[in-house]
């Protein structure tokens, strides 16, 4: 079930401009008054078992995503033989001290979503029988990631964008690598994130950019010196509203 749209979502346009500076945006809110999520929920065995049966729960629908929704962005990319499949892999690697999560920086000279932090994944090519090939293969161009490294566990919703991809994160265990050999034209650079710490909403903020077509609320998460946020935040809050059931 998703959310009801607010009649003034429809007309406003909320696609980021060239150069925008996510982290300058004013934080509104901290979600510290949400539960966290539970230690033993993030136990590989409780996760595979989560996933293979998910309680009922209630994914979160972004700023983003309800602008793309009201729009109707994805139907009329669809009509027009233009809409962007892809999908992304969430790896959990099967740290000694716990799992944490892979992620990489994007190169700064990419068309889309240029310098942000985002999962490893890409478009479906024509030869991807499913997403899950998709996100091991782009994650084996991008960083070198092995697919005999990665079991699959389950899926999360599809994510839209405004710059009009329907993306679909999948959720895998992964063995950690020794190395992670980078495609330098797509990939910046690859590091790791304690899931405990992405799990828990202390830790996401809600940012409330303020343009002359209106407003966008979007979730960051900062860690250290990196600065998480957009799509690739907005799929952590999905996997935090399955896991804390």
């Amino acid at each position: 079930m998703t959310q009801k749209l607010n009649p003034q979502d429809q007309a406003l346009n909320i696609a980021a401009p060239p150069g925008f500076d996510a982290q300058a945006v004013p934080i509104h809110e901290v979600c510290a008054g949400q539960s966290k999520v539970a230690t033993h929920t993030l136990d590989p065995l409780n996760l595979r078992a989560r996933f293979q049966s998910p309680p009922v729960w209630q994914p979160e629908i972004t700023d983003e995503s309800r602008h793309v929704i009201a729009a109707d962005i994805i139907s009329k990319r669809q009509a027009a033989g233009k809409v962007t499949r892809a999908a992304v892999l969430i790896p959990l690697l099967l740290n000694s001290d716990g799992l944490s999560v892979l992620l990489t920086q994007r190169t700064d000279h990419l068309h889309d979503h240029a310098g942000q932090i985002s999962f490893p994944g890409g478009r479906m090519d024509p030869g991807d029988s499913n997403p899950n090939e998709t996100a091991l293969r782009e994650s084996e161009e991008e960083i070198g990631l092995g697919r005999q490294c990665v079991e699959i566990i389950g899926h999360l919703p599809q994510y839209l964008t405004v710059s009009g991809y329907s993306v679909t994160p999948v959720v895998g265990l992964v063995k950690p690598q020794a190395e992670y050999v980078l495609d330098a034209f797509e990939v910046a650079d690859v590091f790791e994130v304690p899931l405990h710490f992405l799990m828990d909403p202390a830790n996401h903020q809600v940012r409330v950019w303020e343009s002359n077509q209106g407003s966008r609320r979007f979730y960051s998460m900062p860690y250290e010196n990196r600065f998480i946020w957009g799509a690739t935040a907005g799929m952590l809050r999905n996997l935090y509203h399955l896991l804390k059931v």
